[in-house]
C-alpha cells in the first residue's frame, strides 16, 4: 500500500529577498513524498500568500489527500480532486517521481519529452534603491540574464541603475503588479531606454485590462494573472508571454498542458518559480524546451540547498539526476 507524508522546512536565504510584497530571510516549503516501502517519491511546493495559501493549510491540503493516494490516485485524478495551487504541486510532482522510479525510467520519458537540457536560467535582483540594485548588478554583471525586481514608486531610477551596473546582460524586468496605470508609459519608457528585453506582470492581476490599448515594444508577460489553462482565452491582446510556474499551475501535469496550449496561441513561454530547493525547480526542467526565457534560480538564493540538488554552473542549470527527481 501506498503511504503519503508531508512536512514542513524551511531554508534560509542568502541575505534577504525583496519584491514589491515585502522581504523574507527564508524560503518555507512543504514537501510531500510518497512511498509504497521500497520506491519513495517527493514534491515540493512553495505556499504563496498573494494567493490566499498557508503553510499549514498547504500542508492539510496535501495530508488530506492520504486515504486517496493509498487507494492509488494518479495525476490525472488529482486534477479533478483539487484545485490548481502549491499542495496539488506538491503531490503531482511526487507522483511523477514515484512512477519514474517505479518504473526505472526517467520522467521525460514518461511524459513524452526528449531529455531537457542543460540551460541558461535568469538571476534574480531584489528589490531595493537605485544604489543597492546598481551593487547588486555591478556584482552579478557576469551573469548573461538578469531578472529585476521592481516596485513602483521609483522604478525608473532602478531600472537605469540596473543597467549602470550591468550594461552587457539581457534584463528581464518583473513590477509584480506595482505599476498602475498613470505610470505605465513612464516605466515602458525607462525599460526601452535600458534595453530591457521583457516586462513581467506590469499592472495588478485583474486590472489589466489597459494593456489591450497600449502601444509597445517590449513584449509584456503575464504571471499573477495567469495559473492555469482556464485563465489563456481572457490575456489575449494584453500579453505576448506567459510565466507557468508549477505552484500556480498545480503541478508538472497541469503545467505541461498549458506550455502546449499557450504555443498553439502563438504566446512566448517563461518557465519560472518561487523561491524554493532543488527540489522545486527539477520538475520544471521538463519545461525548459518549451521556454523562452528559464528563471529557476531558487537554490541559487538560498544559503544552502538539499543535496543532491541541482548542478548549476555560472548560471548553467542542468538537469536533475535521479536521485533528486525523475
Amino acid at each position: 500500500m501506498m503511504r503519503l507524508d508531508v512536512a514542513v522546512e524551511r531554508w534560509p536565504i542568502a541575505g534577504r529577498f525583496t519584491i514589491a510584497r515585502g522581504s523574507r530571510t527564508e524560503a518555507v516549503v512543504v514537501v510531500a513524498r510518497i512511498t509504497d516501502g521500497r520506491v519513495t517519491g517527493q514534491g515540493e511546493c512553495v505556499p504563496y500568500a498573494r494567493y490566499g495559501e498557508t503553510v499549514e493549510g498547504v500542508r492539510d491540503l496535501i495530508a488530506a489527500q492520504g486515504e486517496a493516494i493509498a487507494a492509488g490516485a494518479g495525476q490525472q485524478d488529482l486534477l479533478a480532486r483539487m484545485k490548481a495551487g502549491a499542495a496539488r504541486n506538491a503531490l503531482d510532482c511526487a507522483l511523477w517521481d514515484f512512477e519514474a522510479k517505479t518504473r526505472g525510467v526517467r520522467a521525460h520519458d514518461l511524459a513524452g519529452l526528449p531529455a531537457p537540457a542543460p540551460a541558461t536560467t535568469a538571476y534574480t535582483l531584489s528589490l531595493g534603491t537605485p544604489e543597492e540594485m546598481e551593487a547588486a548588478a555591478r556584482a552579478a554583471a557576469h551573469r548573461p540574464l538578469l531578472k529585476v525586481k521592481l516596485g513602483g514608486a521609483g522604478d525608473p531610477a532602478r531600472i537605469a541603475a540596473v543597467r549602470r551596473g550591468a550594461p552587457d546582460s539581457r534584463l528581464i524586468v518583473d513590477a509584480n503588479e506595482a505599476w498602475r496605470p498613470d505610470t505605465l508609459q513612464a516605466n515602458l519608457a525607462a525599460c526601452a531606454a535600458a534595453g530591457v528585453g521583457l516586462i513581467e506582470q506590469p499592472l495588478p492581476a485583474g486590472d489589466d485590462a489597459p494593456l489591450e490599448d497600449i502601444a509597445r515594444t517590449i513584449p509584456l508577460c503575464a504571471d499573477e494573472s495567469l495559473h492555469d489553462r482556464a485563465g489563456l482565452d481572457v490575456l489575449a491582446g494584453r500579453y505576448d508571454a506567459i510565466n507557468i510556474k508549477l505552484d500556480k499551475a498545480g503541478g508538472l501535469t497541469e503545467a505541461l498542458l498549458l506550455a502546449r496550449a499557450a504555443r498553439e496561441r502563438g504566446l512566448s513561454i517563461m518557465v519560472g518559480c518561487m523561491v524554493g530547493t532543488s527540489l522545486a525547480m527539477a520538475p520544471a526542467m521538463l519545461l525548459s524546451g518549451f521556454a523562452d526565457y528559464v528563471d529557476l534560480d531558487g537554490p541559487l538564493l538560498l544559503a544552502r540547498d538539499r543535496e543532491p540538488g541541482l548542478r548549476f554552473e555560472g548560471s548553467i542549470v542542468h538537469p536533475p539526476e535521479p536521485a533528486l527527481w525523475g
